[in-house]
């Protein structure tokens, strides 16, 4: 089995069509964390920008939180160039303002909400309407499961989604991959990536619900697909 870029893009584009995630002209902003969720996501673009049956234009966003100083994205710029993509880091005041709030030791509600507004705002700076997030179906599964055990409610993000309050439509092209899809692509395009240098990296809520879930994939088959599926199904926040 392939594990090129190239084997992944019917997939991606399955789900742009699907959801109806891009229209002509439209200026799509990456928001590239340094991971390989972002990152593969960012080269499959590259790649679909050239024959995609409407026109589209792309960028790519670092907003780096210096968590320990200023990160080395000096690789993923490589990375851009090559793939004919304008490339922006933009250095943010991120965990110094958390530990300010004093919320080191659970920083990372308070964290995703500032970086979803520092990304909103680089997109619209940049003259993109459109923002691209490198969210898989495991991810939204595990946001199921948080939300069902953390909130007791039904809830996930939405394939495509548009805030009206900034004018940018949030689109997530992965939603028809696997974790271990991405990863293996990762690995086989030796994707440059930057790792994390979070200090509650791997022991977040979310962590907790991709064990949870691996330990019920084991026993009752792959709780992504089943996940995903009973989100068409009951089309619930518009999947």
């Amino acid at each position: 089995m392939a594990h090129d870029v190239q084997s992944i893009l019917p997939q991606i584009q399955a789900a742009m069509k699907r959801y109806d995630m891009i229209q002509s002209g439209d200026k799509l902003c990456v928001g590239v964390s340094g991971g390989k969720d972002s990152l593969v996501l960012l080269c499959a673009l590259a790649r679909i920008r050239q024959f995609y049956d409407v026109p589209f234009s792309l960028c790519a966003v670092t907003l780096d939180p210096c968590f320990s100083g200023e990160a080395d994205y000096s690789a993923v710029e490589e990375l851009c160039k090559s793939l004919d993509v304008p490339y922006t880091v933009r250095r943010t005041r991120l965990w110094e303002v958390i530990n300010e709030q004093g919320q080191a030791d659970h920083p990372c509600s308070l964290c995703a909400k500032m970086r979803r507004g520092a990304l909103h705002k680089a997109a619209k700076e940049l003259g993109c309407n459109v923002v691209a997030l490198g969210h898989h179906k495991d991810d939204a599964a595990e946001t199921v499961f948080m939300n069902l055990t953390a909130g007791a409610t039904l809830g996930c993000f939405s394939p495509k989604t548009y805030l009206d309050r900034s004018d940018l439509t949030l689109i997530r092209p992965l939603l028809f991959l696997s974790e271990a899809e991405v990863a293996a692509v990762a690995s086989h395009e030796q994707i440059p990536v930057v790792k994390s240098a979070c200090p509650v990296d791997g022991n977040t809520n979310r962590a907790a619900a991709k064990k949870a879930l691996a330990d019920l994939s084991a026993t009752y088959g792959d709780m992504g697909d089943k996940i995903e599926q009973a989100l068409q199904k009951a089309e619930l926040c518009g999947w």
